[in-house]
């Protein structure tokens, strides 16, 4: 197929925090030494920040590195953290952890409660103003490969093609973006990403990436309940201790408060449902009081990387690297990862000023990894490394208690000489639904805690509905002949916007993938016990745009 062809030297596909924060470093180094360096980032969002979800309160390390005058350019950071309070919940009560029992790491003075969208959406300003080409709604649905098997850039998603792979009347074939580096920062569980990790074997030696389905919903609350800057962590109820998660409040400006709920995906009983869970979190009574009389404004869902550094690829390969959530550097039990995005997509930019200022075009960029490897970013993820396979290893009471133990003993600068492994892949921890106990949840009072379809909604999600389903089946049989019949479609239940339904009907029962309600989570490809599920992107623009989120 002919496609038009646009040049650069460096392609960044994903305009979160990594990318954006890549961008403008390399515009920065590249006016710093008079060269010009063209630049683009692909975005697949129907603009940027449209697909940005976070809790979020962000630690500026990165962003006093990046941009040193950030309050003076008005960036997006207007509340700082005025308390910390961590809970532990049962089913009726709450009780506090004292403040100064929490290790340091946990301490959040200093950073800002935000929307994380806003934040991308100031950042993008900030490139463009330096040169940056910035294409919304643009997907990145296939990588460029040159003769020597060198990754030379993406070619973007088809338009116009119908339900069934028919070319429309409106058909627009997709253009082949070539540049002498790729940078993939498509964040969590990406496609591309995906694909390189198989074809260059990133993950060899390294431990399963594990992960995490993280909830937020955006409510205006009664002024007598808001408090400016105040950051809730909680523990506990309602689940139980061999499922990993938790919940937070971040109090933001004008009376808005983001609520989420987090769930390890590696959790055993098929018959969780980690919405339900969210929905259940808000009904408990020192949630509730809070919410009370409130108006919920947006919901979203998103998976999130808890691998930390025992399940981090190789960075680079021929051609690119990953940065960001692509790769995975958030730090668990901060329930941060956006500085630690933005400082990998900076050095990334800084191996490749310095690959193009030598003449070299698509090698490895290993100045990258050892640069990452002597960064705050390494120091930041090594401290909390054995947290996470602790809770799974040892259940959310003793783990959290281990955890703890160890983070304390690292702002003493203590390092224990064990990193413990995570075990197995999500996917595989789900039990049959035979040996599992199923789970009876409240009915939704259309107050505190909503159905699916309503939530789905205030995400913004929308889709050409005539298109191939981006959501594709290995084999078509396996739904029924394996998911129902060993683990009654758990499919159902770890999607938090009812893109998957078993209908029953003359035929006997089938799946239905219902994919204009998909908000692009990912938890389908991570959590299919098979791995059946191959998520894909859709045509350009499509999926949530979170506001204020």
């Amino acid at each position: 197929m002919q496609r038009d062809v646009m040049t650069y030297d460096v392609l960044i596909v994903g305009a979160g925090p990594a990318g954006l924060a890549a961008a403008i470093r390399i515009k920065q180094l590249a006016a710093a030494q008079n060269r010009e360096i063209g630049v683009c980032i692909l975005e697949k969002g129907a603009e940027v920040g449209a697909h940005i979800l976070s809790g979020a309160v962000i630690d500026p390390i990165a962003l006093d590195e990046l941009i040193p005058d950030w309050q003076a350019q008005s960036a997006p950071l207007k509340t700082a953290v005025a308390e910390d309070r961590f809970l532990v919940l049962d089913e009726d009560g709450a009780y506090r952890i004292p403040n100064l029992l929490l290790p340091p790491l946990m301490n959040n003075h200093g950073n800002y409660v935000v929307s994380l969208s806003n934040v991308c959406r100031w950042l993008a300003d900030q490139a463009e103003a330096l040169g940056v080409e910035i294409y919304p709604g643009f997907t990145a649905a296939e990588v460029l490969y040159d003769d020597n098997g060198a990754v030379r850039g993406v070619i973007t998603g088809d338009m116009g093609v119908a339900k069934d792979g028919k070319e429309k009347a409106d058909y627009a074939p997709g253009m082949a973006l070539q540049a002498s580096y790729t940078l993939i920062g498509e964040g969590v569980r990406g496609s591309l990403a995906k694909a390189l990790e198989a074809r260059f074997n990133l993950r060899d030696g390294v431990q399963p990436q594990k992960y995490g389905i993280g909830f937020k919903e955006v409510w205006q609350i009664d002024p007598k309940q808001h408090q400016p800057g105040l950051v809730m962590h909680t523990q506990g109820w309602p689940l139980g201790s061999d499922t990993g998660g938790g919940g937070f409040l971040y109090h933001l400006e004008e009376n808005l408060v983001s609520v989420g709920f987090v769930v390890h995906l590696n959790y055993s009983n098929p018959y969780l449902s980690p919405f339900d869970e969210f929905q259940r979190y808000k009904t408990h009574p020192a949630i509730r009081k809070m919410l009370q009389g409130g108006k919920r404004l947006a919901y979203g869902a998103r998976a999130i990387n808890e691998g930390g550094l025992q399940s981090l690829p190789k960075l680079v390969f021929p051609g690119g690297a990953l940065i960001g959530c692509s790769a995975g550097f958030v730090n668990v039990p901060r329930i941060k990862g956006s500085h630690n995005a933005m400082k990998s997509g900076m050095l990334a930019a800084e191996a490749v000023v310095e690959a193009l200022a030598a003449g070299r075009v698509a090698d490895e960029l290993a100045a990258y990894p050892q640069a990452l490897r002597a960064s705050w970013v390494w120091k930041d993820l090594d401290k909390v490394r054995n947290v996470k396979p602790a809770l799974s290893k040892f259940g959310n009471v003793a783990g959290s208690i281990y955890g703890g133990v160890e983070m304390w003993l690292g702002s003493l600068g203590v390092r224990l000489p064990w990193t413990l492994r995570h075990g197995k892949a999500d996917h595989a921890c789900l039990k049959p639904a035979a040996q599992s106990t199923p789970i009876k949840y409240p009915k939704y009072d259309g107050k505190i805690s909503f159905d699916k379809l309503s939530s789905v909604f205030l995400s913004n999600v929308a889709h050409e509905e005539n298109q191939p389903c981006h959501l594709k089946l290995t084999d078509a049989a396996v739904p029924i002949t394996l998911n129902l019949a060993d683990y009654d479609a758990p499919e159902q239940r770890y999607c938090p916007a009812g893109v998957y339904e078993i209908v029953r009907d003359g035929a006997g029962p089938r799946l239905q993938i219902n994919a204009a309600n998909c908000i692009h989570c990912k938890t389908c490809d991570i959590k299919d016990p098979s791995q059946n599920i191959t998520w894909v992107t859709p045509e350009g623009g499509g999926g949530p745009n979170y506001q204020e989120t």
